[in-house]
C-alpha cells in the first residue's frame, strides 16, 4: 500500500470510529497526533487529544444519535486526504453551548442535517489536522440559533 492509500485508511477509520454512528473514542489515542488540531466553522478550534475527546463526548451527550458518513470516495495527495460527508443528529440531551453563535437549552428535540468537506493532514499514520468547511448556516438555522430571512419578493 502506498502512502496515499495508507493515509486514506487512517482517515476512513477516523470517520467511522470518531464521527460514525457507533463511536469508539479510543481511536483518538490510536490515530490522533498528541497535539492534533480539529477545526470547523460551528465550534471553537480544538487542540490535543483531551480537548478533542471532551468536545466529542459533550457533542454526543447533547446529540445522542449524532453521526456523519462519507458521500464520495476519499481523495489523497501526499500528506493530505479530502473527504465529503453529510450527517447530523437530534438534540435530545443536555443543554449544549458549544456552538460559536450560541447554545441550546436541554432536549429541544431539534434536528440538524448538513453537509461538508474536510481536509485532514496525516503524518506517520497520525492525524495532525482536521479542517472542515461545513454548511453551518443550515445546521444553525435548523437548530433555531439563526433565523432565515425572507427572500426579495417573498414578503
Amino acid at each position: 500500500m502506498n502512502k496515499e492509500e495508507q493515509n486514506k485508511a487512517v482517515v476512513g477509520r477516523w470517520f467511522t470510529e470518531f464521527w460514525g454512528k457507533n463511536p469508539n473514542l479510543a481511536v483518538i489515542e490510536d490515530i490522533a497526533a498528541p497535539n492534533m488540531l480539529l477545526q470547523y466553522s460551528l465550534h471553537e478550534p480544538r487542540r490535543g487529544r483531551a480537548d478533542i475527546r471532551a468536545f466529542m463526548t459533550d457533542f454526543r451527550k447533547a446529540f445522542p444519535d449524532l453521526h456523519f458518513w462519507g458521500t464520495a470516495d476519499l481523495i489523497a495527495e501526499g500528506d493530505y486526504v479530502v473527504g465529503q460527508w453529510e450527517g447530523g443528529g437530534t438534540h435530545t440531551g443536555p443543554a449544549h453551548d458549544d456552538f460559536l453563535i450560541g447554545g441550546l437549552p436541554a432536549a429541544t428535540g431539534r434536528k440538524m442535517h448538513f453537509t461538508g468537506t474536510t481536509v485532514l493532514k496525516v503524518i506517520d499514520g497520525k492525524i495532525v489536522e482536521e479542517r472542515g468547511l461545513d454548511d453551518g448556516v443550515t445546521a444553525l438555522t435548523q437548530l433555531g440559533l439563526i433565523k432565515a430571512t425572507a427572500k426579495s419578493g417573498d414578503a
